[in-house]
């Protein structure tokens, strides 16, 4: 992973969605990392992360990583230690080193989220390592507000089922999803993990290898839609915050410019981005919130 800036595959989605201008005002976000300061001081009071990297197959997932405040530690400007790994069963539980990796901590209780991305430096039963290149925040559109349950973060527990296609209870969670994480990857750039989020619904299932969602509005950096230009991996993790359960789907996505026959009443970018799922996996985690606000930006999903 080398090199800041925008890629080509980034320049080539602000131009084509005509924010080229806006764009280019933000490009010191993505400067050479400071973890310290502020930054730190968020890291540090999180008690949930998402990671997205390749297993040792090469398949690329995006899984969750939870623990008490401090979990998340700032060792110095660029080194971001995490104490833990994603739990047993999951995609990415022994996850190989020396790999690109991306990693978003929320607070979805104040509605904000950095996101980290460089190498995998450490990878073991005691934790992670992990040598940031980039460290920049998102604005807080499209975050449900939860207060995530303080009192267990100890990893997954129960029978961990795959597949290659979703099932009925995946499509059901799905469908019912507020919120959830996004994993895209760039042969130089390296890997991302980002948040996607709107009302209930706003991701659509087609069948038990295809959904989509509308791309909505967002910073115009295009990080995620930019590595998606250039490389179609990517993986999706769905998570019901009531009951724990987890869906973690990888495949390839590719962004729909055109050709919307019934557009929605949230494509206001006329921007899709459709997914074809290869691999299922389906879980659980100690994630856990009661209660949701809605987000003031999410777009409704029907017509008023």
């Amino acid at each position: 992973m080398a090199g800041h800036g925008f890629h080509a595959g980034e320049v080539a989605v602000q131009q084509r969605a005509g924010v080229s201008g806006d764009a280019a005002r933000l490009a010191g976000m993505l400067a050479a990392p400071d973890l310290r300061g502020g930054a730190e001081r968020f890291l540090a009071d999180r008690t949930f992360a998402a990671l997205t990297a390749r297993d040792a197959g090469g398949r690329l997932w995006i899984s969750p990583l939870t623990g008490d405040p401090g979990f998340l530690e700032v060792a110095d400007e660029t080194t971001l230690r995490v104490h833990g790994r994603p739990a047993a069963g999951d995609p990415l539980h022994d996850v190989p080193a020396g790999q690109a990796v991306g990693l978003i901590a929320v607070d979805f209780a104040r509605r904000r989220r950095i996101r980290v991305n460089g190498t995998l430096a450490v990878s073991g039963a005691s934790g992670l390592v992990v040598a940031a290149e980039q460290a920049f925040g998102n604005c807080p559109q499209y975050i449900q507000q939860r207060v995530l349950d303080s009192t267990a973060h100890v990893g997954s527990s129960g029978a961990v089922r795959r597949g290659a296609a979703l099932g009925d209870a995946d499509v059901a969670l799905v469908r019912n999803a507020d919120t959830f994480l996004l994993g895209t990857t760039h042969p130089d750039r390296g890997s991302d993990a980002s948040h996607r989020g709107g009302a209930p619904g706003f991701v659509r299932v087609e069948n038990a290898h295809e959904l989509w969602w509308p791309d909505y509005p967002g910073n115009n950096l295009f990080n995620s839609l930019g590595n998606i230009a250039v490389d179609p991996a990517a993986a999706l993790l769905f998570l019901d915050f009531a009951t724990g359960t987890t869906l973690h789907l990888s495949g390839t996505a590719v962004i729909d410019w055109e050709g919307l026959p019934e557009p929605a009443a949230d494509d206001r970018t006329g921007r899709r981005v459709r997914f074809t799922v290869e691999a299922t996996a389906s879980g659980s985690t100690s994630v856990h919130a009661d209660d949701v606000v809605a987000s003031p930006w999410n777009p409704p999903l029907t017509a008023p």
